[in-house]
């Protein structure tokens, strides 16, 4: 079974004139930032929803990783399961479960259905990204893929550059809950644009949870580990960088949401660059994309105390981190190909199997007195496998083809 993204010959004709600005993919871009501020917002909001909900700081990022792994489970499940319906409809469904999720964070009386709430949301969140790519794969032609990609995407790095730090200030002012307010007035919004905008495009080639055997490839679970290491090193350091700017930079909590701007700016500059590179060579971006990040989190994790280097390298974190995002989804699909529906979904599960380690171990890590930059320290490491299993992808390859 291959992973065919073929329009109708009409869809094409319209669409890959100006594959870019395409109503579709801004409205798919739309819906990731919707998901995007719910995954990410949640950094600068922990220190209040831990007070508010009476938990530690390490216990409140489990609310991290419980959306991580609901961005696992649905990225595999539920695409799998929506692969037998049309992209459009099954965008539509899981806009509405999205809602529904974020309703009970917004409301949840306890930590415990905050808790549900953000599963639910997250496993919407895998599907959504994975049949998203779908249609946004199959409004270009191969030359432009990666573009498109990165397009969609793009929500994703303006819910950084404008959602989380605004966000983070409706929290601070009106309290947490009314920004998961704002990501249900969103989503709505999200969902009514893939109504009316999104076009009927080929579904990818249904599949079964036993296509996940076609994973097992040796080049496909190396891809799969390089997005693994090489995102959750970013995000797991990020995730606690609220409290490594306030507890080790010396900044004051009201400074930073302006601060984490440095860092969605630095998101959107390297999709932006990324999406145009992968699609040139797609080894070689995801190699500097991942030397780059590992330089810039030594010099965060040894210089965290000095205020203006530390924003200067969270920015540079951010788009070198970002920057392989494209690159992550194009190899994990190119070597997965056989595992139908799946595969788009794979890599979304993949880059969140290391969200959850890395949200986790930097919580373990805070609580058992290691200092706030042990998360940073964490995903360093992490960046260093995920070059080693480039590498080793490489060679590979190499030898296969000798």
């Amino acid at each position: 079974m291959t992973l065919q993204h073929t329009p109708s010959e009409t869809t094409r004709e319209a669409i890959t004139r100006a594959p870019r600005t395409h109503p579709a993919l801004y409205a798919l871009a739309l819906a990731s930032f919707a998901v995007g501020l719910a995954e990410f917002v949640i950094a600068g909001l922990l220190p209040d929803i831990a007070g508010d909900l009476s938990v530690s700081d390490g216990s409140a990022g489990i609310l991290v990783t419980a959306y991580a792994v609901g961005i696992i489970v649905g990225a595999l499940v539920l695409t799998t399961a929506l692969s037998r319906i049309p992209p459009k409809s099954a965008l539509v469904r899981l806009g509405v479960i999205f809602v529904i999720g974020n309703l009970l964070s917004a409301l949840g009386p306890d930590f415990t259905v905050v808790l549900l709430g953000r599963i639910i949301a997250g496993a919407t969140n895998g599907a959504f990204l994975g049949v998203g790519i779908v249609v946004a794969v199959s409004l270009a032609d191969a030359r432009n893929q990666g573009r498109a990609i990165a397009t969609m995407l793009a929500g994703l790095t303006f819910a950084n550059v404008l959602g989380v730090p605004l966000g983070t200030v409706l929290g601070q002012h009106l309290g947490w809950r009314a920004v998961f307010g704002v990501i249900v007035a969103l989503a709505v919004l999200a969902t009514l644009a893939i109504l009316a905008v999104v076009p009927h495009v080929a579904s990818a080639p249904t599949s079964s949870l036993s296509d996940l055997r076609h994973l097992l490839d040796r080049q496909a679970l190396l891809a799969m580990g390089i997005a693994t290491f090489g995102f959750g090193g970013m995000f797991g350091a990020f995730t606690y960088a609220a409290l490594t700017l306030t507890k080790v930079s010396g900044y004051p909590t009201s400074a930073v949401p302006w601060l984490l701007v440095l860092f969605g700016i630095g998101l959107m500059v390297g999709n932006a660059l990324g999406g145009r590179l992968v699609d040139r060579s797609l080894d070689a971006t995801l190699a500097g994309s991942l030397l780059g990040l590992l330089a810039v989190q030594i010099v965060l994790g040894s210089f965290a105390g000095h205020a203006v280097v530390a924003v200067i390298a969270l920015g540079l974190m951010g788009m070198f981190g970002f920057a392989a995002a494209p690159g992550y989804q194009q190899k994990v699909m190119r070597h997965a190909r056989a595992a139908g529906a799946i595969a788009s979904g794979a890599p979304i599960a993949a880059v969140n199997v290391g969200n959850a380690l890395g949200s986790w171990i930097g919580g373990l890590m805070i609580t058992s007195g290691l200092g706030y930059t042990s998360p940073i320290w964490m995903g360093a490491m992490a960046t260093g496998i995920a070059l080693v299993l480039l590498a080793v992808a490489a060679r590979t390859a190499l030898k296969a083809a000798q």
